[in-house]
Protein backbone atom coordinates (compact mmCIF):
# COMPACT_ATOMS: atom_id res chain seq x y z
CA UNK A 1 0.00 0.00 0.00
CA UNK A 2 2.49 2.56 0.90
CA UNK A 3 4.81 1.36 -2.22
CA UNK A 4 1.82 2.05 -4.53
CA UNK A 5 1.04 5.63 -2.70
CA UNK A 6 5.32 6.45 -3.22
CA UNK A 7 4.63 4.98 -6.68
CA UNK A 8 1.73 7.33 -7.40
CA UNK A 9 3.31 10.35 -5.99
CA UNK A 10 6.44 9.96 -8.44
CA UNK A 11 4.49 10.87 -11.33
CA UNK A 12 2.29 13.40 -9.55
CA UNK A 13 5.17 15.73 -7.43
CA UNK A 14 8.35 16.01 -9.01
CA UNK A 15 9.84 17.97 -6.44
CA UNK A 16 12.15 15.42 -5.33
CA UNK A 17 13.35 14.05 -9.11
CA UNK A 18 16.89 14.45 -10.40
CA UNK A 19 18.35 17.62 -12.08
CA UNK A 20 18.40 17.73 -15.90
CA UNK A 21 21.93 17.40 -16.99
CA UNK A 22 23.28 19.66 -19.02
CA UNK A 23 26.76 20.46 -20.82
CA UNK A 24 28.57 20.64 -17.48
CA UNK A 25 28.86 17.07 -17.62
CA UNK A 26 31.28 17.08 -20.50
CA UNK A 27 34.09 14.64 -20.15
CA UNK A 28 37.08 17.59 -19.12
CA UNK A 29 39.14 18.06 -22.13
CA UNK A 30 42.33 16.87 -21.79
CA UNK A 31 41.21 13.37 -19.82
CA UNK A 32 43.49 10.34 -20.80
CA UNK A 33 41.43 6.78 -21.18
CA UNK A 34 41.38 3.41 -21.95
CA UNK A 35 38.45 3.06 -24.83
CA UNK A 36 36.55 0.31 -26.35
CA UNK A 37 35.57 0.86 -30.10
CA UNK A 38 32.41 -0.45 -31.26
CA UNK A 39 31.19 0.19 -35.06
CA UNK A 40 27.31 0.47 -35.71
CA UNK A 41 26.69 -1.39 -39.20
CA UNK A 42 25.55 0.78 -41.84
CA UNK A 43 25.28 -2.05 -44.62
CA UNK A 44 26.90 -0.11 -47.04
CA UNK A 45 30.11 -2.40 -49.02
CA UNK A 46 31.96 -2.05 -51.49
CA UNK A 47 34.63 -4.97 -52.23
CA UNK A 48 36.48 -3.08 -54.52
CA UNK A 49 37.62 -0.93 -51.25
CA UNK A 50 37.97 -4.25 -48.97
CA UNK A 51 34.19 -2.52 -47.26
CA UNK A 52 32.81 -5.58 -46.83
CA UNK A 53 30.71 -6.83 -43.61
CA UNK A 54 28.16 -4.39 -43.81
CA UNK A 55 30.28 -2.18 -41.50
CA UNK A 56 30.44 1.45 -43.68
CA UNK A 57 27.45 3.65 -43.58
CA UNK A 58 27.23 6.26 -46.25
CA UNK A 59 25.33 9.34 -46.29
CA UNK A 60 22.56 9.73 -48.56
CA UNK A 61 22.96 13.49 -48.58
CA UNK A 62 26.86 13.91 -49.31
CA UNK A 63 27.40 10.64 -50.32
CA UNK A 64 30.31 10.05 -48.02
CA UNK A 65 31.26 7.12 -46.59
CA UNK A 66 32.44 6.11 -42.91
CA UNK A 67 32.31 4.54 -39.97
CA UNK A 68 29.91 5.22 -37.31
CA UNK A 69 31.73 4.25 -34.04
CA UNK A 70 30.91 4.86 -30.69
CA UNK A 71 33.95 5.03 -27.68
CA UNK A 72 32.93 3.27 -24.37
CA UNK A 73 35.58 4.71 -21.76
CA UNK A 74 36.59 1.89 -19.89
CA UNK A 75 38.75 3.59 -17.02
CA UNK A 76 37.61 5.92 -13.91
CA UNK A 77 36.39 8.43 -13.33
CA UNK A 78 34.55 8.30 -16.60
CA UNK A 79 34.10 4.67 -17.18
CA UNK A 80 31.32 3.56 -19.18
CA UNK A 81 30.76 7.16 -20.47
CA UNK A 82 30.40 7.34 -24.36
CA UNK A 83 31.59 8.99 -27.13
CA UNK A 84 30.03 9.06 -30.61
CA UNK A 85 32.07 10.04 -33.90
CA UNK A 86 32.43 8.97 -37.65
CA UNK A 87 36.20 7.84 -39.15
CA UNK A 88 36.03 8.57 -42.44
CA UNK A 89 36.43 6.52 -45.17
CA UNK A 90 35.43 8.74 -48.49
CA UNK A 91 34.39 12.35 -49.37
CA UNK A 92 33.38 13.57 -52.89
CA UNK A 93 35.20 16.57 -51.37
CA UNK A 94 38.21 15.24 -52.10
CA UNK A 95 40.96 12.65 -50.51
CA UNK A 96 40.90 14.78 -47.06
CA UNK A 97 38.93 12.93 -44.84
CA UNK A 98 39.39 9.08 -45.79
CA UNK A 99 43.46 9.75 -45.26
CA UNK A 100 42.48 11.18 -41.73
CA UNK A 101 40.39 8.14 -41.27
CA UNK A 102 43.51 5.73 -42.59
CA UNK A 103 45.59 7.67 -39.82
CA UNK A 104 43.11 7.36 -37.80
CA UNK A 105 42.51 3.87 -37.77
CA UNK A 106 46.49 2.76 -38.34
CA UNK A 107 47.30 4.68 -34.75
CA UNK A 108 44.13 2.55 -33.06
CA UNK A 109 46.53 -0.30 -34.51
CA UNK A 110 49.29 0.97 -32.72
CA UNK A 111 47.55 1.52 -29.62
CA UNK A 112 45.82 -1.58 -29.42
CA UNK A 113 48.17 -4.06 -30.98
CA UNK A 114 50.86 -2.28 -28.53
CA UNK A 115 53.46 -1.37 -31.74
CA UNK A 116 55.65 1.46 -31.92
CA UNK A 117 54.79 4.03 -34.59
CA UNK A 118 58.35 4.10 -35.98
CA UNK A 119 58.56 -0.19 -35.60
CA UNK A 120 58.74 -0.76 -39.42
CA UNK A 121 59.83 -4.54 -38.70
CA UNK A 122 57.80 -7.04 -40.97
CA UNK A 123 56.00 -8.07 -37.74
CA UNK A 124 54.91 -4.57 -37.09
CA UNK A 125 53.57 -3.97 -40.47
CA UNK A 126 51.36 -7.68 -40.53
CA UNK A 127 50.45 -5.80 -37.11
CA UNK A 128 49.14 -2.77 -39.18
CA UNK A 129 46.63 -5.01 -41.44
CA UNK A 130 43.22 -6.16 -40.70
CA UNK A 131 41.07 -8.55 -42.80
CA UNK A 132 38.38 -6.84 -42.47
CA UNK A 133 36.66 -3.53 -40.53
CA UNK A 134 35.19 -6.28 -38.15
CA UNK A 135 38.79 -6.71 -37.01
CA UNK A 136 38.40 -3.13 -35.40
CA UNK A 137 35.28 -3.76 -33.52
CA UNK A 138 35.75 -3.95 -30.04
CA UNK A 139 39.44 -2.63 -30.39
CA UNK A 140 40.72 -1.25 -27.08
CA UNK A 141 43.05 1.22 -27.00
CA UNK A 142 44.66 4.62 -25.39
CA UNK A 143 42.74 8.49 -26.09
CA UNK A 144 43.11 11.97 -25.02
CA UNK A 145 39.85 13.01 -24.85
CA UNK A 146 39.00 16.84 -26.21
CA UNK A 147 35.91 18.57 -26.87
CA UNK A 148 34.62 20.90 -29.75
CA UNK A 149 31.64 21.93 -31.27
CA UNK A 150 29.34 20.19 -33.47
CA UNK A 151 27.71 20.86 -36.91
CA UNK A 152 24.37 22.63 -34.77
CA UNK A 153 27.01 24.44 -32.71
CA UNK A 154 26.77 22.33 -29.35
CA UNK A 155 29.63 21.31 -27.37
CA UNK A 156 30.73 17.67 -27.37
CA UNK A 157 33.42 15.08 -26.79
CA UNK A 158 35.62 13.58 -29.39
CA UNK A 159 38.70 11.30 -29.35
CA UNK A 160 41.25 14.06 -29.82
CA UNK A 161 44.50 11.85 -30.05
CA UNK A 162 44.95 8.23 -30.09
CA UNK A 163 47.39 7.16 -27.78
CA UNK A 164 51.14 5.31 -29.07
CA UNK A 165 53.50 3.58 -27.45
CA UNK A 166 55.69 6.74 -28.33
CA UNK A 167 54.23 8.36 -25.53
CA UNK A 168 54.80 8.43 -22.46
CA UNK A 169 51.18 7.92 -21.11
CA UNK A 170 50.62 5.02 -22.90
CA UNK A 171 52.47 2.46 -20.11
CA UNK A 172 50.80 4.01 -17.52
CA UNK A 173 47.36 3.31 -19.61
CA UNK A 174 48.20 -0.14 -20.76
CA UNK A 175 49.10 -1.20 -17.28
CA UNK A 176 45.47 -0.08 -16.29
CA UNK A 177 44.11 -2.02 -19.12
CA UNK A 178 46.09 -5.33 -17.64
CA UNK A 179 45.14 -4.79 -14.07
CA UNK A 180 41.16 -4.61 -15.76
CA UNK A 181 42.09 -7.97 -17.47
CA UNK A 182 43.11 -9.24 -14.14
CA UNK A 183 46.74 -9.46 -15.53
CA UNK A 184 46.41 -11.78 -18.21
CA UNK A 185 45.69 -9.55 -20.90
CA UNK A 186 43.23 -11.47 -22.89
CA UNK A 187 40.93 -9.07 -23.71
CA UNK A 188 36.95 -10.22 -24.22
CA UNK A 189 35.73 -10.52 -27.53
CA UNK A 190 37.29 -8.42 -30.46
CA UNK A 191 39.54 -10.29 -33.17
CA UNK A 192 42.61 -11.74 -32.39
CA UNK A 193 45.41 -9.87 -32.94
CA UNK A 194 48.10 -10.65 -35.65
CA UNK A 195 51.20 -12.10 -34.17
CA UNK A 196 53.05 -9.13 -32.09
CA UNK A 197 55.98 -10.16 -30.92
CA UNK A 198 57.48 -8.63 -27.74
CA UNK A 199 60.35 -6.21 -30.20
CA UNK A 200 57.51 -4.86 -31.94
CA UNK A 201 55.60 -4.05 -29.21
CA UNK A 202 58.44 -2.13 -26.94
CA UNK A 203 55.14 -0.96 -24.62
CA UNK A 204 55.02 -2.26 -21.24
CA UNK A 205 58.13 -0.97 -20.12
CA UNK A 206 57.24 -2.72 -16.46
CA UNK A 207 58.29 -5.78 -18.55
CA UNK A 208 54.88 -7.17 -18.88
CA UNK A 209 53.22 -8.24 -22.03
CA UNK A 210 49.60 -8.47 -22.79
CA UNK A 211 47.33 -9.73 -26.03
CA UNK A 212 46.65 -6.71 -27.92
CA UNK A 213 43.55 -6.41 -29.79
CA UNK A 214 42.87 -4.73 -32.88
CA UNK A 215 41.85 -1.08 -32.84
CA UNK A 216 40.31 1.57 -35.10
CA UNK A 217 39.74 5.20 -34.39
CA UNK A 218 40.34 8.73 -36.07
CA UNK A 219 42.43 11.81 -34.65
CA UNK A 220 39.72 14.30 -35.30
CA UNK A 221 36.21 12.67 -35.21
CA UNK A 222 34.50 15.88 -36.16
CA UNK A 223 34.95 15.84 -39.51
CA UNK A 224 32.04 17.45 -41.26
CA UNK A 225 30.02 15.54 -43.93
Amino acid sequence: MNHDNHHQAAWSDFNDADAQQGEFNLIPKGTQALVRMAIKPGGHDDASKGWTGGYATASDETGAVFLSCEFVLLTEPFAKRKIWSNVGLHSNKGPTWAQMGRSFIKAVLNSSRNIHPDDNSSEAQRARQIRSFGDLDGAEFAARIGIEKDGQGEYRNIIRLVIEPDLKEYADLMQAKLQRDGGTGGGSGGAPATAVPTSAAQASQSGVSYTPRPGNVQGRPAWAL
